[in-house]
C-alpha cells in the first residue's frame, strides 16, 4: 500500500450556506433551505476553481497558514507563492522561485551569459533558483538556506497586495 498526503494553498472566507448559495458555489439542483444558517467557508483555489464547505469538514481539512516547516515552504513556493520567516530582522523580506527559461544571446547584458549562450548556438538553457527580495532591497539570486532556516517551523506564505 502506497502513503499520500495532500497540500494545496487556498483562500477561505467564512459563509454561511445561504450566502453560499447566493454566490453560486451551490448548484440550484441541490440547495437545500433548511441549511441557510449552516455556518462554513468560502473557498478560492489556485486555479481559480470556487467552492463552500461546511465549518466543521473545513477546520479537519485545513489548517491555517501559521508558522509551516521548511518542507511546506518549498512547496508554497513551487506553487508559486512568495514565503518568509516570521524571525526574520527585516518583514518586506521574502523568497520566490525563478523557474528554469531558455535564454536567448540576444536578451543578455552580461558580457559571460551571453558568451555562453552565443557558445552553446544562440541560447542555453537557465535552471530555477530561488530568489530573494533583501532587506536592503536588493535581489539575491541562488538563495540558500541556513541549518536554523530550515529546521524553522515560523514559514509563512506573503500576501500579495491583490490579497489584501
Amino acid at each position: 500500500m502506497h502513503q499520500y498526503i495532500r497540500t494545496q494553498v487556498i483562500k477561505a472566507k467564512p459563509m454561511t450556506y445561504g450566502e453560499a448559495y447566493k454566490n453560486g458555489l451551490i448548484p440550484e439542483n441541490s440547495y437545500i433551505s433548511e441549511y441557510d444558517d449552516a455556518l462554513g467557508y468560502h473557498l478560492t483555489h489556485m486555479d481559480g476553481f470556487r467552492n463552500w464547505k461546511p465549518k466543521e469538514v473545513f477546520e479537519e481539512e485545513y489548517e491555517a497558514v501559521e508558522g509551516m516547516t521548511f518542507g511546506l515552504a518549498i512547496k508554497a513556493l513551487k506553487a508559486g507563492h512568495k514565503v518568509a520567516r516570521k524571525g526574520w530582522n527585516d518583514q518586506k523580506m521574502f523568497l520566490w522561485l525563478k523557474p528554469a527559461a531558455t535564454v536567448k544571446a540576444e536578451w543578455c547584458k552580461d558580457p559571460m551569459l551571453k558568451g555562453l549562450a552565443e557558445a552553446n548556438g544562440g541560447e542555453i538553457e537557465a535552471l530555477g533558483t530561488i530568489c530573494m527580495f533583501t532587506a536592503q532591497k536588493q535581489i539575491l539570486s541562488g538563495w540558500l538556506a541556513s541549518q536554523t532556516d530550515m529546521l524553522s517551523d515560523d514559514w509563512v506564505i506573503v500576501a500579495n497586495d491583490d490579497d489584501q
